[in-house]
């Protein structure tokens, strides 16, 4: 179960980093997919024994419903999702950032984590695409690493703490994924069959940055 959900996790990961933005509301949903399967990682096996399901067996009903249920609620809230994508992932990067150097996780690290945040939120509003690219890049490149685990998200959920899936972000192997991941990205978005592949997938039109052509 665990070597299932890791390989998952890396497969992911790849394509977060190398096509996440290019896939258009494809990508946002995979993120959608990703952040509700962790949230329900590591809060499901604690509320799904109500209704008889506990250890592997709770784990392993909670992340496809937390996933389709981040999927849906992309797609039904796109615009929003966007932004709330970019205000959660953005606040764990600044809290990444941050917290190294405070050496412990307190209001500090929260509020430099919620400040980056709102800046990544307002960024996705009104950039969406380029938004997009950082986050699924940084995503992806976290997950491909193998930076984050399965085990991290379990000692979470353990602790009830963020604290083990903070990091060092100044690893080698993180940084040059997270570089190949954007420019690559970025690069994509340049060839012409890929932007004409992009504006024919359906609902592509509605993530661009402001003052795009709908295709480009």
């Amino acid at each position: 179960m665990v070597d299932l959900i890791a390989a998952t996790f890396v497969v992911g990961g790849i394509v977060l980093l190398f096509s996440g933005a290019v896939l258009s509301v494809y990508g946002v949903g995979l993120v959608g997919a990703v952040v509700g399967g962790g949230l329900a990682y590591l809060v499901g096996p604690a509320s799904l024994p109500i209704v008889g399901l506990e250890g592997t067996a709770a784990t392993a009903a909670a992340i496809p419903v937390g996933a389709l249920v981040g999927i849906v609620a992309t797609y039904m809230l796109l615009s929003l999702a966007i932004s709330v994508i970019g205000f959660v992932i953005g606040g764990y990067v600044g809290m990444v950032a941050i917290a190294p150097t405070l050496g412990e996780t307190g209001i500090a690290v929260y509020g430099v984590g919620a400040a980056v945040g709102i800046g990544t939120a307002l960024l996705a509003s009104f950039m969406s695409k380029t938004a997009m690219v950082l986050v699924t890049s940084f995503v992806g490149a976290a997950l491909t690493s193998q930076t984050i685990t399965p085990d991290e998200f379990a000692t979470a959920k353990e602790e009830v703490t963020i604290d083990p899936l903070l990091f060092d972000p100044a690893a080698p192997l993180l940084l040059g994924l997270f570089a190949l991941g954007v420019l690559s990205q970025f690069g994509l978005f340049k060839l012409g069959y890929v932007t004409g592949l992009v504006a024919r997938l359906p609902g592509a039109r509605r993530l661009r940055d402001r003052g795009e052509e709908s295709g480009s």
